[in-house]
């Protein structure tokens, strides 16, 4: 069954919305303007609604009473507890896709990580900062994959949706730095060689240090834009 237009209105308001919110391109506590995000986006008020509320729901927007909406407000004791809730997930799921996972499984995390450390010609900052973290993605969802539970993985998907943007910040620290992502690359290695010898205890405690390393930096550039 197809969608319709106005539908495909309402996810495109969404996904165009939920960038520039990420990007920061709203700031943090801005009131979201109807007038204006109708002039940005070229859509009417029904998608702009939809979008809004799906956003609300992820928590990346505030709804105040009678007054329309503000982006959601970003803080310091938010970003420890969402980096913290996502390091204990994703160290549980991984000893389950250890304990669970198959060959297939295996040769999954291979193709990411290896695809994730190629060298790529791009077009721009931007360019790589989007290839890198798709492929980021890809790598850290094939490995939590094997744990078979879609369940865990929607708690999973709810959790990363509230922390990207955060992540953001992190990412354009470390995507733009050829030092950076050069460590990124050795954690990335050292991970899968842990994962594939199926020691799950160490799997998990590196899994936990890895997805925690942002948060000093996240915190330094908050501070830096007056965020936190």
């Amino acid at each position: 069954m197809e969608s319709s237009p106005r539908q495909n209105l309402g996810i495109s308001a969404y996904h165009w919305l939920k960038r520039d919110i990420i990007r920061g391109t709203f700031q943090p506590g801005e009131k979201l303007l109807m007038s204006r995000l109708k002039e940005r986006y070229d859509l009417g008020i029904g998608p702009l609604r939809e979008a809004l509320s799906q956003l609300v729901a992820e928590r990346l927007v505030v709804a105040i009473s009678q007054r329309g909406y503000r982006v959601a407000p970003m803080s310091l004791a938010e970003l420890a507890d969402l980096y913290d809730a996502r390091a204990q997930i994703e160290a549980m799921m991984l000893r389950l896709a250890i304990e669970r996972g198959d060959d297939a499984w295996e040769a999954g995390i291979l193709g990411r990580a290896h695809t994730l450390a190629k060298v790529m010609e791009v077009n721009g900052p931007d360019e790589l900062l989007d290839i890198w973290d798709a492929r980021h993605k890809d790598f850290h969802t094939a490995i939590v994959g094997g744990c078979n539970s879609p369940h865990l993985l929607q708690v999973r998907e709810t959790l990363f949706n509230q922390v990207e943007r955060y992540r953001h910040l992190w990412l354009r620290e470390t995507v733009f730095s050829d030092e950076a992502l050069e460590r990124k690359r050795q954690e990335h290695a050292a991970l899968v060689e842990v994962i594939l010898a199926r020691n799950a205890d160490r799997a998990a405690e590196m899994m936990r240090e890895h997805l925690m390393t942002p948060v000093p930096i996240i915190t330094e550039v908050m501070h830096r834009r007056g965020l936190a």
